[in-house]
């Protein structure tokens, strides 16, 4: 008699990623509604609708939670597939669906919001920004940097320091528009705007470091 598959009883079950990312919403809903200091893991697990025991046996304190809630938001908008660099597919189509996915995660409400909050605690807590850009910034710009490194090495582009390249690249996608944004002069680029804004960054940055 062949023996039947039997179903995990470690974590990875269906259930168990269903609760995680119920804590990962409510954690994103609450630091954006309350600020990380008014939201106590307490108020997460009752915004989940689990125990507090299920998120602490997820997440170990609130930073880890924080950061996490952080890193999901990023991906997303950028997950990690959109910085594959594929033979067969060219440079510019790949920078232009990674520009297209930051500008749609800069210029979300949330994100905003999470920016003001992050300002906000600049001074106060500066272990809690440093938690907060390298699960999200820094995660992104070496990401970044590791892809414009590859695509040099293949011949697409010709960049001799990729981190500061991801740098630029992504001050060009954010422009002047993201800070009007942060500080409520203007509406985010949309539809056609958008377009146009993205299609010029990257023709830009392409110009810059086009392989000759």
């Amino acid at each position: 008699m062949p023996n039947k598959l039997l179903p995990s009883s470690g974590p990875g079950r269906p259930k168990d990623l269903a609760k995680r990312q119920a804590i990962l919403e409510a954690a994103k809903t609450l630091f954006l509604r309350h600020g990380y200091d008014g939201s106590s893991m307490d108020a997460i697990a009752t915004e989940a609708g689990v125990s507090k025991l299920t998120v602490y046996s997820h997440f170990t304190d609130k930073e880890t939670l924080f950061a996490a809630a952080v890193k999901a938001k990023c991906q997303e908008q950028l997950p990690e597939l959109f910085f594959e660099l594929a033979d067969e597919i060219p440079i510019e189509t790949v920078l232009l669906n990674i520009a297209r996915g930051f500008h749609s995660l800069i210029n979300s409400s949330e994100s905003l919001e999470l920016h003001r909050v992050m300002v906000a605690q600049g001074n106060q807590n500066p272990k809690l920004s440093q938690t907060f850009y390298q699960a999200g910034p820094q995660r992104l710009l070496d990401e970044m940097a590791s892809l414009l490194s590859r695509a040099a090495q293949a011949g697409k582009l010709c960049i001799d320091d990729p981190h500061n390249a991801a740098d630029q690249f992504f001050c060009l996608i954010k422009g002047g528009a993201n800070f009007r944004l942060l500080i409520g002069c203007g509406a985010p680029l949309q539809g056609d705007a958008a377009e146009r804004h993205v299609e010029a960054a990257v023709a830009m940055f392409m110009r810059a470091y086009r392989a000759s």
